[in-house]
């Protein structure tokens, strides 16, 4: 195939995987959640002193969520001090690079709105 080609592009395909995945990984704070979690915050407690803002009811809804849709990981030992342990699933974990590339489009970003970056380099 030559460069020049045209590769044909299913847009309703497109539009439909955009908003599945809009669906389990957006909102104001699934993303934050899963960074937390990667960062190594694996207690309920821990996840949420992390996450400025968040309210325990609406982390709670959030990972429950979040474990209907296989991307963390619960695990209750009632034999261990910390009894409930959260972490992110192997595919979650899938989708880390993704997350990265945004940390650096957001910070790229602040600095072009605050005027640090003009040349939005």
């Amino acid at each position: 195939m030559k460069s020049a080609e045209k590769i044909e592009r299913d847009q309703k395909q497109e539009v439909q995987a955009l908003k599945d995945t809009l669906y389990v990984l957006g909102g104001k704070w699934k993303l934050p959640i899963i960074n937390s979690i990667c960062n190594g915050n694996k207690r309920f407690r821990e996840i949420e002193r992390s996450i400025p803002g968040i309210t325990t009811r609406m982390l709670s809804r959030e990972l429950k969520n979040m474990e209907l849709n296989n991307l963390v990981k619960r695990t209750v030992d009632r034999d261990a001090d910390i009894q409930v342990i959260y972490e992110s699933t192997d595919y979650c974990k899938s989708f880390g690079p993704i997350i990265l590339e945004m940390i650096k489009w957001g910070t790229a970003h602040r600095k072009i709105i605050a005027g640090k970056d003009p040349a939005g380099k």
